[in-house]
């Protein structure tokens, strides 16, 4: 099993490093939000606490990164499909949770590498990173991006055109990201928009990720793991179990 998981996981990576253009537009897109929304918002509503404005917004572009690219890796279960690739795996003599687990740590592996080159940006905008801080962010971007692709591969494993995947996931990841607290506070909210606030998973991977840059939390670190960590294990069961029942 392990050893086809790594083989998965090997041809997501190949994969992703010899598409040059996905990589460049993952990278220049949360760097357009940085520039434009930090820049524009923080001018209007000055700092968050003790912190400016697009520091406050950094974290939430860290996760923003991990939710399109995690999101957006699933695509390559449809590919496979309609080019009888994915056939082939089924019909191999490995586990089918391997299939679903290589994907999704696949999935979580590239997403972890693009935002690690949005994390390098963090000193031009006056966040310093020690050893320690950047020892924990980097776990905690794989562990939001494997519980995210886990999402993206529920949705794909069913599937079988681009364009109905591409119209459900954009209709899920701009609701997730505006209401997961990556640029508003989410203390001091309407009751109603709290309550869909504390339901979207992103949200908690938002504040936990600000915690672990610049120390600022809403729900304190446990809590938000405990979360995370029970939504991983939904997601994970359910994408491992569409895949054993899969044709």
């Amino acid at each position: 099993m392990l050893k086809a998981v790594y083989t998965i996981w090997l041809r997501e990576i190949k994969k992703f490093i010899r598409d040059r253009s996905r990589l460049v537009s993952s990278v220049a897109q949360p760097l357009i939000w940085l520039l434009l929304i930090g820049t524009g918002f923080g001018a209007t509503f000055g700092n968050v606490g003790d912190l400016k404005y697009i520091q406050f917004m950094f974290p939430g572009i860290l996760v923003m990164t991990l939710l399109f690219s995690s999101m957006f890796s699933a695509i390559s279960i449809i590919w496979d499909r309609q080019f009888g690739f994915l056939k082939e795996m089924l019909v191999a003599p490995i586990s089918r949770t391997s299939i679903a687990i290589g994907k999704s740590i696949g999935g979580a592996s590239k997403s972890t590498l693009q935002a690690l080159i949005i994390l390098v940006f963090s000193p031009l905008l006056g966040i310093e990173l020690g050893i320690s801080r950047i020892l924990i962010v980097i776990p905690l971007m794989f562990f939001i991006s494997f519980t995210i692709s886990g999402i993206g591969i529920i949705i794909a494993a069913r599937m079988e055109s681009f364009e109905g995947f591409n119209l459900i996931i954009n209709f899920i990841i701009m609701p997730m990201f505006l209401l997961s607290g990556a640029i508003f506070p989410i203390s001091n909210l309407p009751s109603w928009l709290s309550a869909i606030v504390n339901i979207n998973p992103l949200s908690y991977g938002v504040d936990i990720m600000r915690w672990a840059i610049t120390g600022v939390t809403e729900r304190g670190p446990i809590y938000n793991l405990i979360i995370l960590g029970l939504v991983c294990i939904i997601t994970t069961t359910i994408s491992v179990y569409l895949f054993s029942k899969g044709k």
